[in-house]
C-alpha cells in the first residue's frame, strides 16, 4: 500500500458560511468517491482558501463532512493578482493501492477551469 497525495478544489459564489460548508463537503465526498476511499484511509488533509474566503474554516467543513478523526489544517492561499477568487483547495494524503496514474484529482464548480488538463468524470 502506498501513500498518495490527491488534490482538489472548488469555487463558491460568495463568501458565505453555508456555501463554504456545502462546497467543501461536496469536494470531500467527491474526492473519496472518485478514488474509492473511506475516511479510514485518509492520513491528513490540508485545506486552503483564497484570502477572500473568511466566513468559515474549510477544515471545520471537512470535519462536518465526515473526516472527524482525520488531522486537518486550514490555511490561506497566497494573494496572487488576477487569481481565481473564492477558491477552496485541498490536498489529501491517503493510503491506497491506486497508482499515481490511477488517482483522480477533483476540481468542481468554477475551479474545474484551474485544471483543464484533467478529465472530469
Amino acid at each position: 500500500m502506498a501513500v498518495r497525495a490527491i488534490r482538489g478544489a472548488t469555487q463558491i459564489d460568495a463568501d458565505d458560511r453555508d456555501q463554504v460548508l456545502e462546497a467543501t463537503a461536496e469536494l470531500v465526498r467527491e474526492l473519496l468517491a472518485r478514488n474509492g476511499l473511506t475516511s479510514d484511509e485518509v492520513i491528513s488533509v490540508i485545506l486552503t482558501a483564497t484570502p477572500d474566503v473568511v466566513s468559515e474554516f474549510p477544515a471545520y467543513a471537512a470535519r462536518k463532512a465526515g473526516l472527524d478523526d482525520v488531522p486537518l489544517l486550514s490555511a490561506t492561499e497566497i494573494a496572487v493578482p488576477g487569481a481565481m477568487p473564492r477558491v477552496i483547495r485541498l490536498m489529501a494524503h491517503v493510503e491506497t493501492d491506486l497508482t499515481r496514474a490511477e488517482v483522480r484529482h477533483v476540481y468542481l464548480r468554477g475551479a474545474a477551469a484551474l485544471r483543464t488538463d484533467l478529465k472530469q468524470l
